[in-house]
C-alpha cells in the first residue's frame, strides 16, 4: 500500500458510507425522473425499475466483492488496477473522474436554477455565479478540513433531503387513482433496455461514493453492508415515487412540459405548500450531491497522482487535516468552470457508457481478484455464485449497452482514445512502464 494511503484517516463507517452512496445516487435526477420514465414506458414504468434493480444487484455484488478485497483509495480505479495493471487502472480512473466531474457540474447548474425559482432575487446571472462560487467554496472548505466532518455533513444532508421525498411517497399514496396505473400493453425488450439504461445512470453513485476506500473502517465488512443498505433503500424509494407520481398525475405525467413531476404530484395532492416543500427538497438534494461529490471525486485525482499518472502535487495531504487539499481545490475549480460555462452538456451523454464500462471492469476485476486471492484488511466478502456471477453481470451490461445509439458509441470511443493517448505520453515521458501500487 502506498505511504499516502497509510496516512489517510479511516473514519468512515457503515452508516457514513451508506449515507454517502444514497446522497450521491439520489441527486437532482429523482425529481424529474418519473416523467421521463413514464414517457418511455407509460403505466409499465415500474417494470423498468425492477429490471434495473436486478441488474444493479448483480453489479453491486461484484463491486462489493472487489471492494472487500482492495482497501486502497480510488474505488473502481483501485479494483481494476489491482486486478489488471496500470493501463486498465488509468482508463477506469479517467472514465470515473470524467463521469463525476461532468455530473457535478450538471447538478450544480440545476441547483442554481432551482434556487433561482425559489428565490427570484437569485435568478439573475451575477447572483447565480455568486451562488455557485459560494456552494463550491463551502464544500471545498468542509472537505479540506477532513473526511470526518465531510462525512458527517453528508449524512445530515442525506437525511434532510430524504424527508420531503418520503413525505410524497407515504402521504401521496393516499391520493393515488388506481386507473392511472392500469397497464394496457406490455413494452418490448428493446424499450425496456433503453429505459433501464437511463435508470442505470439514475442508480449510479456507488462507484463515486466508494472512491475514499482508503478512509473506510474495516472495508471488508463495511463496504458490502453499506452497499446493500443503500441499494435496498434507493430501489424502494424510487419505485414508490414513480407509482405515486403516476397514480396522482396519470396522463399529465407524460406531457413534454412536465419538468417537476414530484413537486406537481405533491401540489396536486396536498396543495401549493407541498409543491414548495418539494422544490426546497430538490435544492437540498442537489446541494448535498455537490458535497458528496466534493468528498469523493478529488480522491481519483489523488489516486492517479499517487501512481505518477498525474502531477504528484495532487497527492499532497494537508499537514494538519491529512486530506488531499490540492486535489479538492482543483476538482472544485474545474467543476465550477464547467458549471458556469455550460459546455459540459455536450459530453453529458457519455455518462451512461462510462458508468457501464466501469461496471463491466469491476465485474471482471471481481473475478480476477478472486482468482489471485487478493486480500486487503479482514475476510473478503463471500459473494454467492462467485464463479459465474461476474460473467452473468458482464452479459447483462452488454445487453444494456445495446440501448446506446451510434453517436453515443462514437463519443465513448473518442474519450477512451484520448485517455489512452495521455497514458502513452506519460509512460513515454518517464521512459519506463508505469507500475500500479498494491
Amino acid at each position: 500500500m502506498a505511504n499516502s494511503d497509510r496516512k489517510l484517516v479511516r473514519a468512515i463507517g457503515t452508516f457514513g458510507l451508506a449515507a454517502g452512496i444514497i446522497n450521491i445516487t439520489i441527486g437532482g435526477g429523482i425529481f424529474v425522473l418519473p416523467a421521463n420514465i413514464a414517457r418511455m414506458l407509460g403505466a409499465s414504468a415500474p417494470l423498468a425499475y425492477l429490471v434495473c434493480a436486478a441488474a444493479m444487484t448483480l453489479i453491486v455484488l461484484c463491486i462489493a466483492d472487489a471492494g472487500s478485497r482492495v482497501s486502497l483509495t480510488g474505488g473502481p480505479y483501485a479494483y481494476v488496477g489491482t486486478a489488471f495493471g496500470p493501463y486498465a487502472a488509468f482508463l477506469s480512473g479517467a472514465l470515473l473522474w470524467m463521469l463525476g466531474l461532468f455530473a457535478t457540474a450538471a447538478v450544480a447548474t440545476a441547483f442554481a436554477a432551482t434556487v433561482g425559482v425559489l428565490v427570484p432575487a437569485l435568478a439573475d446571472r451575477g447572483m447565480q455565479i455568486g451562488l455557485l462560487v459560494a456552494a463550491f467554496g463551502f464544500w471545498s472548505g468542509v472537505n479540506v478540513r477532513g473526511v470526518s466532518l465531510g462525512a458527517q455533513l453528508n449524512s445530515v444532508a442525506t437525511v434532510a433531503k430524504l424527508l420531503p421525498l418520503l413525505l410524497v411517497a407515504v402521504a401521496g399514496a393516499f391520493f393515488i387513482q388506481p386507473e392511472h396505473l392500469e397497464i394496457a400493453v406490455l413494452p418490448g425488450a428493446g424499450e425496456v433496455a433503453r429505459t433501464s439504461l437511463l435508470l442505470i445512470f439514475a442508480f449510479a453513485g456507488i462507484e463515486c461514493a466508494l472512491v475514499p476506500s482508503g478512509e473506510v473502517r474495516d472495508p471488508a465488512r463495511t463496504v458490502p453492508r453499506a452497499i446493500a443498505a443503500a441499494m435496498i433503500a434507493i430501489t424502494l424509494l424510487y419505485i414508490a415515487l414513480q407509482i405515486v407520481a403516476q397514480g396522482i398525475l396519470g396522463n399529465v405525467l407524460i406531457r413534454p412540459g412536465v419538468t417537476t413531476p414530484l413537486a406537481d404530484a405533491a401540489g396536486g395532492a396536498m396543495g401549493g405548500s407541498a409543491r414548495s416543500l418539494l422544490l426546497v427538497g430538490a435544492a437540498i438534494s442537489m446541494f448535498g450531491y455537490l458535497g458528496g461529490m466534493t468528498l469523493s471525486m478529488p480522491r481519483i485525482l489523488f489516486a492517479l497522482a499517487q501512481d505518477r499518472l498525474l502531477p504528484q502535487a495532487l497527492s499532497r495531504l494537508h499537514p494538519a487535516y491529512h486530506s488531499p487539499d490540492l486535489a479538492i481545490i482543483v476538482q472544485s475549480a474545474l467543476a465550477l468552470v464547467l458549471a458556469l460555462t455550460g459546455t459540459f452538456e455536450r459530453l453529458a451523454i457519455l455518462a451512461n457508457a462510462s458508468a457501464l464500462a466501469l461496471y463491466f471492469g469491476c465485474a471482471l476485476a471481481a473475478w480476477r481478484l478472486r482468482q489471485l486471492d487478493v486480500r486487503g484488511e479482514g475476510t473478503p466478502f463471500n459473494m454467492p455464485g462467485a464463479a459465474v456471477l461476474p460473467w452473468i453481470t458482464c452479459a447483462v451490461i452488454t445487453w444494456l449497452l445495446t440501448g446506446l445509439e451510434p453517436r453515443e458509441w462514437l463519443g465513448f470511443i473518442i474519450c477512451v482514445a484520448v485517455a489512452s493517448l495521455i497514458y502513452v505520453l506519460r509512460r513515454t515521458a518517464r521512459g519506463t512502464s508505469l507500475q500500479y501500487r498494491s
